[in-house]
């Protein structure tokens, strides 16, 4: 029986290039000349420290562009509050990865309110999708490819 998965995954080489793209850019603009502004990442939490929230911005704005271009959807970013640290200010950005049981739900909710010749299933972080056709099951990502979801999802493992 044809299936698929749906997950939320975060390659960690892309991350690193992304960060690290992110980093050479704040090296070199003019604003930042002088300043101990700095990404830190450990895993999947990534550590922004500047001088003043001003910078931290233009940071996540030139860490955002970086990500996208490594391909890594933005969503994906838990953004914190701002903390004091001495004269610097941090910011921490948690990156998200795995389908959230909360969300595993809302998305079977969704496949079953399409009425679609699929089931849907909650399999810890991820959601598996079974059909008898091959056309369902591409249906059933077009719709959810097409929905509103507050990260982005990819979809593997499909098997005929």
């Amino acid at each position: 029986m044809p299936s698929f998965d749906v997950v939320s995954e975060v390659d960690k080489h892309a991350l690193t290039n992304a960060v690290d793209q992110a980093s050479k850019v704040i090296v070199s603009r003019y604003d930042f000349k002088g300043v101990d502004a700095k990404f830190d990442r450990k895993e999947y939490e990534i550590t922004m420290v500047a001088d003043n929230e001003y910078q931290l911005d233009a940071m996540l704005d030139s860490l955002r562009v970086a990500l996208h271009k490594n391909g890594i959807g933005v969503s994906c970013l838990e953004i914190k509050p701002v903390k004091t640290a001495g004269k610097q200010v941090k910011k921490d950005l948690l990156v998200r990865t795995g389908v959230e049981s909360e969300l595993a739900k809302k998305i079977v909710k969704m496949i079953k309110d399409e009425k679609m010749k699929v089931q849907a299933s909650i399999q810890g972080d991820q959601v598996r999708v079974t059909g008898k056709k091959r056309d369902d099951l591409q249906e059933c990502m077009a719709m959810l490819r097409a929905a509103e979801i507050e990260i982005p999802l990819q979809y593997t493992n499909f098997r005929d």
